[in-house]
């Protein structure tokens, strides 16, 4: 039987887990990136339980689980340093399974590549979508001087993806989802911390430990789209963050200007007609970016990756090629609802941050530690149906 073949367009954790989904499964394999070398843009990318479970299908899973510094307890806090809620690590792992891992996104994708053969990487290698096929024919790809035909395409071209236009032109992307963030790794401050996020008026700062001892740290401002530091980066976020409690003044003073990363979020709030067209499938933030306020960017292309590979396997498309498009339907009807829903769960998410007036964030900071004590778990409640998500086929025993 001939074997099936799949172009990747991008190298990044989605493409790169549909590539090992697929190569697992018995495709041959062309993964196209754009950029010069592997070395991911980003610092980290926490991994939920959901994620983990998908990446067992690739034999992954155990080997993120075994990367887990932080259990997930944590605290929400205002500027002050005053503890407003308390999460739950025990409970969390109880309710879902496992916790979340928090790693360095250069990490992941290392731990991705090792499951794929070296000559299955092309990089400095920028693909463009010249016709994603059809049923009666093979879908194809250019690069450089090159066509490359495929029985499949797996669009992982990111939030600007070209594929996206040409499946559906005229169709709006990304739009500004309200704020910018801010993102950096330091070596931990001396004196220990307690995990945690901290709310302020339109303002939010997160501190997360690291297996390997040093910290990751997230900001975000709700600010119009396209501003910059007058100087620089670092700067801005002592302005806006220096007085902020502990370990917050002590990170900011570690890190250089060279070591922020700053990028308007952007999400995909006005769903595709689908994640298909012909031979071709759109995956991860190319088909359904979302604000990172509940964590699941990352993870929602790992998802995609894995129910893809189920599928177009399953149709048994190098005996009988017509079956693709059903595959590719019936991935679409899997994915489609499920991230657009967690799209606006991860906007609405934002709002609570996103208040920028002294009563309103008073009587947010008040409600909210209220319900802490008062119905403990609640924030939990807030990844049901996200993070106890299970990949099609056969179940593993729940890792604990």
């Amino acid at each position: 039987m001939k074997q099936p073949r799949a172009v990747v367009m991008g190298a990044g954790v989605g493409g790169l887990t549909a590539a090992a989904a697929l190569h697992r499964s018995g495709w041959a394999v062309t993964v196209l990136e754009r950029a010069a070398t592997l070395e991911p843009v980003g610092a980290a990318i926490s991994l939920a339980p959901n994620a983990q479970r998908a990446l067992d299908v690739i034999e992954l899973g155990d080997d993120i689980r075994a990367l887990a510094a932080w259990r997930g307890d944590g605290e929400l806090r205002s500027p002050g340093g005053r503890r407003l809620a308390r999460m739950d690590g025990a409970a969390a792992i109880g309710r879902f399974g496992g916790p979340t891992v928090l790693l360095h996104r250069a990490t992941l994708v290392d731990m991705l590549v090792s499951r794929l053969p070296g000559d299955l990487v092309r990089t400095g290698a920028a693909a463009e979508l010249a016709d994603p096929g059809a049923a009666d024919r093979p879908a194809h790809v250019t690069v450089a001087d090159e066509e490359l035909e495929a029985e499949l395409v797996v669009a992982a071209d990111g939030i600007h993806s070209a594929a996206r236009g040409v499946l559906f032109p005229g169709r709006p992307g990304p739009r500004y989802a309200g704020f910018t963030t801010w993102r950096i790794v330091t070596p931990a401050p001396e004196r220990p911390f307690t995990p945690h996020e901290t709310w302020g008026r339109g303002l939010l700062w997160g501190t997360q430990p690291l297996l390997d001892g040093r910290v990751y740290a997230y900001a975000a401002a709700f600010t119009p789209e396209g501003g910059r530091a007058p100087d620089d980066e670092q700067a801005e976020l002592l302005r806006l963050f220096g007085d902020w409690h502990r370990p917050i003044p002590d990170l900011l003073a570690a890190v250089g200007p060279g070591d922020v990363l700053r990028h308007d979020i952007r999400h995909q709030t006005e769903p595709l007609p689908a994640y298909h067209r012909g031979r071709t499938a759109l995956l991860g933030d190319a088909a359904h970016a979302m604000a990172p306020t509940l964590g699941q960017g990352g993870n929602q292309a790992i998802e995609d990756a894995v129910v893809l590979a189920h599928h177009v396997t399953a149709a048994n498309t190098a005996a009988n090629a017509a079956e693709l498009p059903g595959a590719l339907a019936a991935y679409t009807r899997d994915r489609l609802p499920r991230t657009m829903d967690i799209v606006r769960r991860s906007a609405l998410s934002s709002r609570m941050p996103a208040l920028s007036s002294v009563p309103a964030a008073a009587l947010r900071n008040a409600v909210v530690a209220g319900v802490g004590r008062l119905v403990p778990g609640l924030l939990l409640r807030g990844f049901d149906g996200i993070a106890d998500w299970r990949p099609p086929g056969p179940r593993r025993p729940v890792a604990r």
